[in-house]
């Protein structure tokens, strides 16, 4: 492995052109085989933007609506093969296949888990002609708590609980909070992978399952044959397939929030691999998660809740690791090799009670070293998906003015955008 910079150092500044502006805090960026461009809109009703997702096709500077309506948040839009695959993250979370043309639409996968912290991400195609997807876990770190009532897209309690890609065997572990629940009591003691305000005994086998949370996996275009590629991502929210047909993904680090609070948690990279596990709910980048330098800011760091991590395989080792909440979002190669990252930047005090302003800008990858760039982006609010188009440029897609506060959430609807910026970065 190698560690990238601390995210201070900086490139040039690149000089952003417009392409597209108005948008409703988009998640995904894609290319048709004509040149054209598909967005997805997440659909969150931050700042008072209308609810619900949608599809919007971009084409000799008319804009189109494909697809309206979609359950919130539509976390990415992938072109493959003539069509569109969308990943919607309602309840339950799915992915539908889209044709562009006849606006013909098809769920292709369905019942995926949710509600919950994070949910389905984006779509990629492997080499084998597979559609990869990965699906975030429910919880900040295995055990569901009141931090759900403060993010900004869920506000939910109860919610679904992890369900485990490999068999797990739980240790003793308990965590009281207050219980806010209609008809609750008041006060509720809570395990890992179970249900708010309940505990399973220790020594508890827990099956794998799939779906599954925290995990990549595949199955074919039509949705058939449904498998596990790697568990123990905690939110695999970027997946690239490289040139040479390895898949990476961007990997978003647990926050110090919640009854589990991890700290100073960096956002990884990892090279995903058939059979892996990546360590989480009980290590961070193959470092256990009671390492002192995990201690949130109020208390000590968390001890394991697995009891059988000699039954699981050794937990993988990234390929590079980012500043704690830059939140590296999705990625894409250029034709010189390097990989453009999306740094949509921290969400504090949502994720953290305190911590500096980092992100919010892109990251040049040498695949070579694994080592980063950064290049900040006064233009833009939040970069949060990036692919290079068929000029060479690349393009940026800004999710739009997104900052969380106490008790509030500063946001301003219609603030999100697509951008091209020349490439190689000044």
């Amino acid at each position: 492995m190698a560690a990238s910079d601390d995210g201070q150092r900086a490139g040039g500044e690149p000089a952003l052109e417009p392409v597209l502006d108005g948008l409703n805090f988009p998640t995904g960026l894609t290319f048709g085989d004509r040149g054209e461009v598909y967005v997805s809109e997440s659909g969150l009703p931050f700042g008072g933007a209308p609810r619900g997702g949608r599809i919007l096709r971009v084409e000799n500077g008319r804009q189109q609506v494909l697809l309206s309506d979609l359950r919130p948040p539509v976390n990415g839009v992938t072109f493959h093969d003539g069509m569109l695959y969308v990943s919607e993250a309602g309840h339950p979370s799915r992915i539908l296949r889209l044709d562009p043309g006849s606006g013909r639409q098809e769920t292709i996968v369905d019942g995926l888990p949710g509600p919950g912290n994070y949910q389905v991400n984006m779509v990629a195609f492997g080499p084998d002609g597979k559609l990869y997807f990965s699906q975030g876990a429910m919880t900040n770190t295995g055990v569901i708590g009141l931090d759900a009532y403060d993010l900004g897209w869920l506000k939910l309690l109860p919610h679904e609980h992890d369900t485990p890609g490999l068999d797990i065997v739980l240790r003793h572990a308990e965590f009281a909070t207050d219980d806010r629940r209609e008809g609750g009591t008041g006060h509720a003691v809570t395990g890992p992978f179970a249900d708010f305000g309940t505990v399973l005994p220790e020594g508890t086998r827990v099956p794998a399952q799939l779906p599954c949370t925290s995990a990549v996996m595949r199955c074919d275009p039509d949705g058939g044959s449904l498998e596990l590629v790697a568990w123990g991502l905690r939110n695999a929210f970027g997946l690239l397939f490289l040139r040479d047909g390895r898949l990476i993904a961007t990997d978003q680090g647990a926050d110090d929030r919640g009854s589990r609070p991890v700290g100073n948690c960096p956002e990884l990279l990892f090279d995903v691999r058939d059979g892996r596990w990546y360590g989480w709910p009980d290590f961070v980048g193959g470092v256990p998660i009671c390492d002192p330098r995990f201690a949130p800011e109020d208390g000590q760091a968390p001890a394991f809740i697995l009891e059988n991590h000699d039954e699981l395989p050794a937990p993988e080792l990234p390929l590079a690791e980012f500043t704690t909440h830059v939140a590296a979002t999705k990625l894409d190669q250029a034709a010189d090799g390097r990989i453009a990252i999306a740094m949509f930047g921290d969400e504090v005090p949502m994720t953290a009670p305190s911590g500096p302003r980092v992100g919010r800008n892109l990251a040049v990858l040498d695949p070579e070293t694994w080592q980063a760039t950064y290049h900040p982006t006064p233009g833009l609010f939040r970069p949060i998906d990036v692919r290079f188009g068929p000029d060479g440029g690349l393009y940026v897609l800004d999710f739009g003015h997104f900052e969380p506060a106490r008790g509030s959430m500063r946001a301003t609807a219609g603030s999100g955008s697509v951008k091209r910026v020349d490439w190689p970065l000044a």
